[in-house]
């Protein structure tokens, strides 16, 4: 009987004097060949970056809703650290849809001593308006935020993004949540920065298909205006 495989060909010769087996041999060198393979299919280990950090608490805007990662402006905003010879490592703690609420809930993942956060900026609020949230509560979770953090650590640098609503949400309703972020950022004495969506928000041309999120073109665009606003801090 005479078995050929692709690799190699086992010829297993019987008769009454004689049998010749090499497939332990080819077996051995099977088995090496594949874990050759494997090892070349391997990813590289990712770099671990141990610099002091700058968290982005945010929501789908810092997420980078529908697009890849190398898009979204927080991993736009360290390649600008990296040309800038900073050090600093910046975590992207967006989640799409998130809420003042939800930012203030996941905020104990970040006040660790081993994430050596020394910045922190909020860009929070836009899904608390566009659910109607009253803006009483977007104040009060926005400064516990705050005040969270520096009870934390006192040195941690506090930056926080002002918001627009959207028209149909009402005269009477938008002037309030505007109002929010100048008054917590006097009242809490935290950086308030300006518009991030400067020259994206309500171009087609800038924004995905819902007209709400930066496209490849408008992310480039905020990850501009979040530098120019955050590198004076750093």
């Amino acid at each position: 009987m005479q078995l050929t495989l692709s690799l190699g060909i086992i010829m297993i010769k019987q008769d009454s004097m004689m049998r010749t087996t090499l497939a332990p041999v080819f077996l051995t060198l099977l088995l090496g060949v594949l874990s050759f393979a494997c090892k070349k299919e391997e990813s590289k280990p990712p770099v671990t970056r141990t610099e002091p950090a700058i968290v982005f608490l945010g929501d789908s805007l810092s997420a980078g809703l529908g697009l890849p990662e190398e898009l979204t402006f927080p991993y736009l905003i360290q390649q600008k650290i990296d040309a800038a010879g900073l050090k600093y490592r910046v975590i992207n703690a967006g989640r799409s849809g998130d809420t003042t609420a939800g930012g203030l809930s996941r905020l104990s993942w970040y006040l660790r001593k081993d994430v050596k956060l020394k910045v922190l900026v909020i860009e929070l609020g836009s899904n608390d308006a566009m659910r109607g949230q009253p803006p009483e509560s977007i104040e009060k979770n926005l400064t516990t935020i705050i005040q969270k953090t520096r009870a934390f650590d006192p040195t941690v640098k506090i930056l926080m993004y002002q918001f627009y609503t959207f028209p149909n949400l009402g005269k009477a309703y938008g002037d309030k949540f505007h109002q929010i972020f100048p008054r917590i950022a006097k009242k809490e004495k935290v950086h308030l920065l300006p518009f991030p969506l400067e020259g994206v928000a309500g171009k087609p041309e800038f924004n995905q298909a819902d007209g709400i999120h930066p496209n490849e073109k408008g992310s480039p665009i905020v990850a501009e205006n979040v530098w120019k606003s955050l590198k004076t801090h750093l």
